[in-house]
């Protein structure tokens, strides 16, 4: 397992931006595998994004295409999620995960929460109408 922390919440209005960074521990982060979600009041976590390190491919909710992008940082263990055109149903906690494993499934399998052997603590986003 590794440690994750996130940054970059807060409250922001309907049709603005904000970026998440995730800031992860271990020497092998080229190898992982980071995913995004969020977990809105009385509903399940769900996937947002997910970014294959070694091999640089992304993959995205359908809620989120086209609007969310996640990169990898130029600071040393750091992913992106840009968010754009920011809606209220967007409004949730993030929460960073990763599977530092090396194992590199298929990226749809990411999409799954059982996937990830290390989670943040997350970080609150709220959009106001």
């Amino acid at each position: 397992q590794v440690q994750l922390v996130e940054s970059g919440g807060g409250l922001v209005q309907a049709g603005g931006s904000l970026r998440l960074s995730c800031a992860a521990s271990g020497r092998t982060f080229n190898n992982y595998v980071m995913g995004w979600f969020r977990q809105a009041p009385g509903k399940e976590r769900d996937f947002v994004a997910v970014i294959r390190l070694s091999r640089s491919d992304t993959y995205y909710a359908d809620s989120v295409k086209g609007r969310f992008t996640i990169s990898r940082g130029n600071d040393k263990n750091t992913v992106h999620l840009q968010m754009s055109n920011l809606k209220p149903e967007d409004t949730a906690d993030y929460y960073c995960a990763a599977d530092s494993t090396g194992l590199n499934s298929g990226i749809v399998y990411y999409t799954h929460r059982n996937a990830y052997n290390s989670w943040g603590q997350g970080t609150q986003v709220t959009v106001s109408s």
